[in-house]
């Protein structure tokens, strides 16, 4: 009872915020300020340069290849799997809902080595592909695929809570009116999940430029071919090239953070245009 008490106090509420902002800038504000002045101190030159080498922007680019199709991928899957577990009951219905989170529970590399026994040469389907000439394992298909594992939760887990909050009165109204069923979900169900589904992939994306583990596994890390970003600066970090490290990482940060802020301000001005609305 006397912490309790302590804590209303404003000495005790002052010491708690203290402690909670410390705690955010030891974790979150402190790294990412070394970062950068480490960056920065080898100089604006230096790290353009390095930032436009070959290796470099071929690892951007197939960075944003693979984030715009896991993007495309969980957001299509992510829609109809969402639909689904919300507005149909079927046998299993609990036991694929709770593995709907197991990309968040098992270890990237261990996703990888999963799909390299699947989808390798070697594996259960991979001779499939191979025969199709389309290689899943160290080439972009087998990037792909490890990038979608890895953030398939985000879209279906921001969609599901919503849609069962919407219910299905309007849908239902909708087909009774005599409106078909691609009628139904772009007049009625996409507005009402636009503003999950904008976030749910935004933290795909974010996931995404930054997934290392699966994508290490899976891509052989070859540069100028299957070194993504991330795989990039871990190379450039293992060969001592630290002012390649350094620019790559400020870059897929920065973009991270510019993501997620624009997000929150463009749902905060949703929010705000909806309540006027009501």
């Amino acid at each position: 009872m006397s912490v309790a008490r302590d804590l209303t106090t404003r000495g005790g509420r002052v010491a708690v915020a203290a402690t909670t902002y410390a705690y955010f800038a030891l974790i979150l504000l402190l790294p990412l300020g070394w970062l950068a002045w480490e960056a920065f101190g080898f100089g604006a030159t230096t790290l353009l340069e390095k930032l436009g080498s070959d290796a470099a922007l071929h690892a951007f680019w197939l960075t944003a290849v693979i984030a715009a199709l896991t993007a495309v991928f969980n957001g299509v899957f992510g829609i109809a799997l969402a639909i689904t577990f919300t507005r149909q009951r079927f046998f299993g219905r609990s036991l694929a809902n709770a593995l709907i989170d197991m990309p968040f529970a098992v270890s990237p590399v261990v996703a990888g080595l999963m799909i390299i026994l699947v989808y390798g040469p070697r594996g259960l389907l991979g001779f499939f592909f191979e025969g199709l000439g389309l290689p899943m394992v160290f080439a972009l298909p087998g990037m792909v695929l490890a990038s979608v594992f890895v953030t398939f939760p985000f879209v279906v887990r921001e969609l599901i809570p919503v849609l069962e909050q919407a219910g299905t009165e309007m849908e239902e109204a909708a087909r009774t009116l005599g409106a078909p069923p691609w009628t139904v979900f772009r007049e009625v169900t996409l507005p009402t999940i636009r503003g999950a589904l904008a976030y749910g992939t935004a933290l795909t994306v974010a996931r995404s430029l930054g997934e290392f583990g699966a994508v290490l596994v899976v891509s052989g890390n070859i540069a100028l071919r299957t070194q993504t970003a991330p795989l990039f600066v871990y190379q450039a970090y293992a060969d001592f090239d630290m002012p390649a490290a350094f620019a790559a990482s400020l870059v897929l940060i920065l973009v991270a953070i510019a993501m997620l802020v624009l997000l929150g301000i463009w749902r905060r001005r949703r929010d705000r245009l909806e309540r006027r609305r009501v």
